[in-house]
């Protein structure tokens, strides 16, 4: 077995780098909706529900890996990140519901932003057990 094969984890790949990316993407999106003073938008919510259905499989893909033989180094500090990743989509959707205003596609924007910073630190606590 490689060196690159043995480091890979369930974290790791192409769908953390697809949340990563769907989220600063939407990011963007948010930050120009409130810049220009718009309420967020069908667009917005959409973005989030893909989101959340990527950051499910993420969280799926762990979970699977931990029914095996792997384990992270830090088991509370990564089921705290993967509970956070699942609950903040949600959580921004039903904020910038109740504030249907430019604050509402800020809250987004915040959100999103706030995510990629998460999966990172779920990939770490995964890796640390690597050494």
């Amino acid at each position: 077995m490689t060196n690159a094969a043995s480091t890979a984890t369930p974290v790791d790949g192409i769908l953390a780098t697809a949340t990563i990316v769907l989220s600063l993407v939407l990011a963007l999106w948010s930050l120009v909706a409130a810049v220009r003073h718009r309420a967020p938008d069908r667009l917005q919510f959409v973005g989030l529900a893909v989101l959340e259905v990527a950051l499910l499989a993420l969280t799926v893909s762990a979970l699977v890996a931990l029914g095996g033989s792997e384990r992270p180094d830090e088991p509370g500090a990564f089921f705290g990140y993967l509970v956070t990743l699942v609950c903040l989509p949600p959580l921004a959707w039903v904020l910038a519901k109740m504030e249907p205003t430019r604050w509402g596609s800020a809250i987004v924007c915040a959100v999103c932003l706030v995510l990629p910073v998460v999966v990172v630190r779920l990939q770490q606590t995964w890796d640390l057990a690597g050494g």
